[in-house]
């Protein structure tokens, strides 16, 4: 659960950072750097394949992990509890696997809009900034999108919060450790949609 959540969150962090070169005004030529990546070795585009296969065995050994866990845990209690009190902790820890779902189908339709282009208004293959305006002028696109990621931001809080506590580090520390790296992510994924929303960006 710890490795792929951590290959995960690099992900994240690295497709974050590309989503934010929009404001540069060259998030097309973005896109053409990362198919060139090692194309000597592994063709054009071959590098951004090998990140894809990368990130389908991480989130389906991701959700192994998770439903393994939850199996345990189950074997551990088989006895439901007679008055079972409200679970401690905050809103992430308690909405985890529902957000991971929702996470989940927000991937789908993301691969299906952003990347294949079957979704998207616009959908021509190569012609990122177009696409990602074509999207995001539509105002319940960005409250899905918004929905997404603030699902997405609760999971990283929770899930960084885990892993540091069970690395050693104080409770304190790994709670504003996971707050600071969660808020980060969520305005950054979601300045894109707003700024092309309010026509900041177009």
């Amino acid at each position: 659960m710890a490795v792929t959540g951590a290959i995960l969150l690099g992900y994240v962090v690295a497709h974050m950072v590309g989503n934010l070169t929009i404001f540069l005004g060259d998030i097309d030529g973005y896109g053409v750097f990362l198919r060139r990546m090692l194309s000597p070795v592994l063709g054009y585009g071959g590098f951004v394949w090998v990140i894809r296969v990368v990130l389908v065995l991480a989130v389906v050994l991701h959700m192994t992990a998770a439903i393994q866990l939850a199996r345990r845990a189950a074997r551990a209690r088989p006895v439901g509890y007679a008055r079972r009190p409200r679970v401690q902790g905050g809103y992430a820890a308690r909405t985890m696997r529902w957000g991971g779902v929702i996470i989940a189908l927000f991937v789908v339709y993301h691969l299906l809009d952003l990347t294949a282009g079957v979704l998207n208004p616009h959908g021509v293959e190569g012609q990122i900034h177009a696409n990602v305006i074509a999207d995001f002028q539509h105002w319940y696109i960005v409250a899905a999108y918004t929905l997404a990621v603030v699902a997405l931001g609760l999971h990283l809080r929770h899930g960084m919060w885990s892993a540091l506590r069970s690395l050693g580090r104080a409770p304190g520390a790994s709670s504003v450790t996971a707050l600071v790296v969660s808020v980060g992510i969520t305005v950054g994924f979601l300045s894109v949609p707003y700024a092309v929303l309010f026509g900041i960006v177009r």
